[in-house]
Order: C-alpha cells, then sequence, then structure tokens
C-alpha cells in the first residue's frame, strides 16, 4: 500500500455512537488525530476482542486528542443491534461506522473485493487529514491496542519535535534520536 502520508479521501457514512444514529464524513476528522478501526464483521469472533481492547483504551486515546472511528461493511442498524447485545461491545463509546457500499473501505484500500468485508487494518490520520500510519492484519490476527497507543503516542511525539524520530519499542518518555550523518554506523 502507498498510502502513507496521504490524505483522505472525501467520504459520507451513516454510523451508531452513543445510542444514536449519526453521519460521519472526512470534514469530521480534520483538526485532530483520529483512528480508523477496520474490522471484517459484527457478530463475530475476532472482532469483538479487538473492539472491546479498543473500548477499554478509549478514555486514554481521548486525553491524547485521538478520536476512534470503527469501520465494518455492516451497517450502523447492525452496528446499534450487536451493541445492544454484546457485553464486550457495549463498553464501546467511540463512533462505529457503517460502510455497506464499501466506499470507505475501498478508500483506504482495506476492503476485501472477493468477500465484500473490510480487512483488519487500522490507520492513523494526523489533523490535517494524512496517514501516518496503518498496519493490516490476516483476519485470525487480532490486533493489540496497547501497541496501538504506543504508535500515536510516537507519531504524535514526532509531529511535534521535527527532526527527531523514535527508535523501535519506544515508550514516551524515552529517548528519541536526530537523525545525522554522525550517526551512521554507529547504531
Amino acid at each position: 500500500m502507498g498510502l502513507i502520508n496521504t490524505h483522505i479521501l472525501p467520504f459520507g457514512a451513516n454510523a451508531y455512537k452513543d445510542g444514536k444514529f449519526t453521519r460521519v464524513g472526512d470534514t469530521d476528522v480534520l483538526g485532530k488525530w483520529t483512528i480508523f478501526f477496520f474490522y471484517p464483521a459484527d457478530f463475530s469472533f475476532v472482532c469483538p476482542t479487538e473492539l472491546e481492547d479498543l473500548a477499554n483504551h478509549y478514555e486514554e486515546l481521548q486525553k491524547l486528542g485521538v478520536e476512534v472511528y470503527s469501520v465494518s461493511t455492516d451497517t450502523h442498524f447492525v452496528h446499534k443491534a450487536w451493541h445492544d447485545e454484546s457485553e464486550a461491545i457495549g463498553k464501546v463509546k467511540y463512533t462505529m461506522i457503517g460502510d455497506p457500499s464499501g466506499e470507505l473501505s475501498r478508500n483506504f484500500e482495506a476492503l476485501d473485493e472477493q468477500s465484500g468485508l473490510a480487512n483488519r487494518a487500522t490507520f492513523l490520520i494526523d489533523p490535517q487529514g494524512v496517514i501516518q500510519f496503518h498496519e493490516t492484519t490476516a483476519d485470525g490476527i487480532g490486533r493489540n491496542a496497547d501497541e496501538l497507543l504506543r504508535k500515536v503516542k510516537a507519531a504524535q511525539y514526532i509531529a511535534a519535535h521535527p527532526g527527531e524520530v523514535c527508535p523501535a519499542k519506544w515508550e514516551e518518555g524515552e529517548a528519541t534520536m536526530a537523525p545525522s550523518i554522525d550517526l551512521v554506523g554507529k547504531i
């Protein structure tokens, strides 16, 4: 995928949040850090474990100024039914976008055209609407919100500190690096 450092494409979609149906579009995500968390299907197996894990980290993400949108090709009506019926999904406070046409999933190159389902894909968007991070895993491999949180902090750090980079396994408060010719061959 060549989506890193590209702007998100225009979209409009129906969603479910806080017991209400709402409409979400590309202009709603500008001006803040945003996570798009694509997953294959409601009422499935790995997906609820991931959405619950993300729900357990939502408050901390909010404190960092990050908004979260989960996305599947189910409708917003199905999201409401799943939210009402599942104890794990009942914890979700972030917006659940319905993408039955696949428009948003296609915009992020996250749609499996054969099945019509979204891939298990995560995107971090900066306040200017630019994709800073993405990962896609096979359907059977669940994601870890702790690692996502670490990557959000790293992306926010380098955005606030131009000229610095975060090395592998960087955690908030640890040393960063300023790339220079003097470091070549010394790491």
